[in-house]
Order: structure tokens, then C-alpha cells, then sequence
């Protein structure tokens, strides 16, 4: 017995008939690839740290040790707090721009301050650490500080993409379109 609500395929059906999908809303940011197994792995990492200070927490609190629970549940809720927020690192579009959310920082440009998009071979960093190794990166150049360097948006060899080269070259390929699609000429 086919069930096509569980499945991906009725989407593609609708998307056949030429009419709007409800969900595709181009005015919302969206990552336009799925997070990597690493980034997701490591933020599960985090939640079940998480889930043993909270455990401790209830432990210290049933010994009537309130300031240490209160201590315990600060630490948990920034550790919980971590893990969602290294689940939003990556580069996410919508019809208003280019955003780049880092673990600390966000930087939004509109469209019309992103000068060029395109992939380049050259070092880059593994996993987010110092050591470089070669590989590729979609580098942006923008449009309104014309000296500056180019800024790598994402690698082959970060969290979402790490041994996951045909995932990098659709996510680069799906950002460069819309850039192409709402850059001012």
C-alpha cells in the first residue's frame, strides 16, 4: 500500500504541475543544503553532555544543594544552548540577501553587495581548525569594498561538507543561482 504523504515524491509531483509549492517561500532564509553529518554529530555530542549536567542538576537539587543545581542548569542551558546554535552555522539565502551565520557572528548582505560568487581551488581550514588542506571553497567578493580579499562562504572540508564533495558542488551551484537570479545588474 503506497503512502505518498510519507514520501518525497508527491512534492515533486506538485512542483510538475507548474503552480508554487505553499512551502516555497522565497522571502524566508534558508540553508540550501542539509547540515553534515559532522555538524549534527557534534551537536548530539553536546545535547548528551547536556543531558548529564542536567541529570546532575536534578541530583543536586534532590540533596538540597540549590546553588550548585542553579550552577549545574546555567552550564546545561549554555551547552544546550551551544549545540543549537553550531546546528545554525552555514550559509543561508532568501530573496533579501547572502547570510553567513558563524558560531559567534552573523553577517547579512543584500544582494546588491555580492559582487561575485564562484568556487576556487586553495587551501582551506579542516573542520574549522588551523590546519589547512587543499581543497575548494566558494569564495565571495563583494561589490561595495572592492580591495578586499575574498571570503571563503564554505569548504569541502568543514563540518557540513567533509567528505561529501557532490553535496558541496549542488549547495555552491544552488548559491550561485540565486545570486544570478537577485543581484541587481
Amino acid at each position: 500500500m503506497p503512502l505518498p504523504f510519507l514520501t518525497a515524491d508527491r512534492a515533486f509531483d506538485e512542483a510538475s504541475d507548474g503552480v508554487a509549492l505553499p512551502f516555497d517561500d522565497r522571502d524566508r532564509w534558508r540553508r540550501p543544503y542539509r547540515p553534515g553529518p559532522w555538524r549534527v554529530g557534534a551537536a548530539a555530542l553536546l545535547l548528551l553532555l547536556a543531558s548529564y549536567v542536567l541529570f546532575a542538576t536534578m541530583i543536586m537539587a534532590l540533596a538540597n544543594s540549590l546553588s550548585a543545581a542553579g550552577i549545574c542548569m546555567a552550564v546545561a542551558l549554555l551547552v544546550i544552548g551551544a549545540a543549537l546554535r553550531l546546528l545554525r552555522v552555514g550559509v543561508w539565502v532568501s530573496a533579501q540577501g547572502l547570510r553567513r551565520v558563524g558560531f559567534v557572528t552573523t553577517v547579512t548582505l543584500a544582494w546588491n553587495q555580492v559582487g561575485e560568487l564562484r568556487t576556487a581551488q586553495q587551501p582551506v581550514r579542516w573542520l574549522g581548525l588551523p590546519r589547512t588542506v587543499q581543497g575548494q571553497a566558494l569564495v565571495l567578493l563583494r561589490s561595495d569594498r572592492r580591495g578586499d580579499a575574498p571570503v571563503p562562504l564554505m569548504t569541502t572540508h568543514n563540518a557540513d561538507f567533509m567528505a561529501r564533495s557532490d553535496a558541496f558542488n549542488r549547495a555552491a551551484d544552488t548559491i550561485e543561482v540565486w545570486a544570478d537570479e537577485y543581484r541587481s545588474p
